[in-house]
């Protein structure tokens, strides 16, 4: 491969922990930079394939921050706030949607944040009023929700206005985990959320849990997993924890470093404790519970899709348009977004940090209509890049790399273009045929190590180089 050449770690990165990064896209986000000069939407997407984009909103809100949260999202901002965002928001897809044409065709909606059902009810037929201006009817439409904003009235408005996926963040269905993870909640709230959920027509539930949670065993996880198993969700999402800058946790983990750092080491964590394990001892937990939940899963008659996705065995086969996230763009609308063509991937601009993120949005409240017209940040992927990013997004599926379609695309095979490849396949973790490359359930369980380890060095260098805040 030239160009961006192998991972900078080389095989070091692959020896080292399983839990380095997810990479839930590519590049991170970390590594857009302000686009000088800016391009027009017009520009940007002319000539971009639009028959089946995905349209994704985002909504900065919460009624609080989880200590293990580092997405872009302000907790209980002032009511004119909301309605300012909507507004705005309003405006932008009106202008995005001018720049797009009139050919354009969405095949899936996704609505997230923060948590949208921050919003009442009313703004809540706000958001799908500004939706409707893209998507025709019957399109999936999938919305993110919380234990205490699935409201009998949110989800009734959710309902009506053609929500086909709710997906909840129960993390652990135990208080004291819940605690633990930075996020109060109450198992009696969980299960009310549910039962409201499940008293509407949604096609499709899915429960998001957290494993590796401080005090957290073999016995609570069966607990929680047995919990949600009980509602039968259509999917599952299985997330590691991670203690990443700028979160609660890492603030609660520094704090209690600093009043121990002369006291020794306790042997265990107490429940309620953060998260400061050896490393070693830690990922152990992760990896023993990881495998605890795709073996209980498994068991219960679901397939797994991913190293965190599961969904169920017995669900029809959807007869929906597909969106590939390979090969498809997206479309994001709020000032948390991020829109895909295949060669520029763009947004405002990112960060962590509560005050940064607030300066962020205040920003975004204060544009001009005609800033919508424009690309914001972002990074620009030469065929390298392209190539990367289609191996990378397709290997961390359990299905793989469809080696017929990568060479359709790019006029070349992966495993030549990436002759690293044999590294994974020589540690039993890559299998390859004529058809198709495909992590083993050894390699799947590394996913966050071997999609890092994937990283070209040039993104790998634009991550480092951009500061926290």
């Amino acid at each position: 491969m030239t160009g961006h050449g192998t991972p900078a770690d080389g095989v070091g990165g692959l020896d080292g922990s399983p839990y380095q990064d997810y990479l839930y896209g590519y590049p991170h986000k970390t590594a857009y930079r302000p686009l000088r000069p800016r391009p027009a939407l017009r520009e940007v997407w002319a000539g971009q394939s639009r028959e089946a984009l995905m349209l994704y909103l985002h909504l900065p809100f919460c009624e609080m921050r989880c200590g293990f949260c580092n997405l872009f999202t302000r907790s209980n901002p002032p009511a004119d706030q909301v309605r300012a965002y909507l507004d705005q928001v309003h405006r932008q897809a009106a202008r995005v949607a001018g720049a797009l044409g009139d050919d354009t065709r969405f095949a899936r909606v996704a609505v997230g944040g923060g948590t949208p059902t921050y919003l009442d009810a009313d703004e809540l037929s706000s958001m799908f009023d500004l939706i409707d201006r893209f998507r025709p009817a019957g399109t999936p439409t999938a919305v993110e929700t919380s234990p205490a904003t699935a409201t009998a009235d949110r989800l009734a408005v959710l309902r009506d206005r053609g929500t086909t996926r709710i997906s909840i963040g129960v993390q652990s269905f135990l208080d004291v985990e819940a605690r633990a993870a930075g996020r109060p909640q109450r198992r009696t709230e969980v299960e009310r959320a549910l039962a409201a959920i499940r008293d509407q027509p949604f096609d499709e539930l899915n429960i998001d849990l957290i494993y590796g949670i401080p005090g957290q065993t073999r016995r609570t996880w069966e607990q929680s997993l047995t919990a949600a198993l009980r509602w039968t969700p259509e999917e599952l999402f299985l997330y590691p924890l991670y203690v990443r800058p700028l979160t609660g946790l890492s603030r609660r983990a520094a704090a209690r470093r600093d009043r121990s750092a002369d006291a020794p080491a306790a042997d265990a964590p107490a429940a309620d404790a953060p998260v400061d394990l050896p490393d070693p001892a830690w990922d152990h937990q992760r990896q023993t519970l990881y495998r605890q939940g795709v073996d209980r899963l498994r068991a219960a008659g679901y397939r797994q899709l991913s190293m965190r996705h599961f969904r169920r065995s017995d669900l029809p086969v959807d007869a929906t348009p597909e969106y590939a996230c390979q090969s498809d763009g997206m479309v994001g609308l709020g000032c948390g977004a991020r829109s895909y063509t295949a060669d520029l991937h763009y947004s405002f601009d990112y960060a962590v940090g509560v005050g940064r993120v607030r300066a962020i949005i205040d920003d975004y409240l204060r544009r001009p209509e005609s800033d919508f017209d424009h690309a914001e940040v972002g990074y620009r992927l030469d065929a390298d890049e392209q190539r990367r990013r289609w191996l990378i997004t397709s290997l961390l599926r359990a299905d793989g790399c469809d080696q017929t379609a990568y060479a359709d695309r790019f006029g070349s095979r992966a495993v030549d273009d990436f002759p690293q490849l044999a590294v994974l396949a020589d540690r039993g973790w890559l299998t390859a045929t004529a058809d198709r490359l495909a992590l083993t359930a050894a390699g799947l369980a590394r996913s966050d190590a071997v999609g890092p380890w994937l990283v070209s060095t040039a993104v790998r260098a634009a991550m480092i180089g951009r500061p926290a805040k």
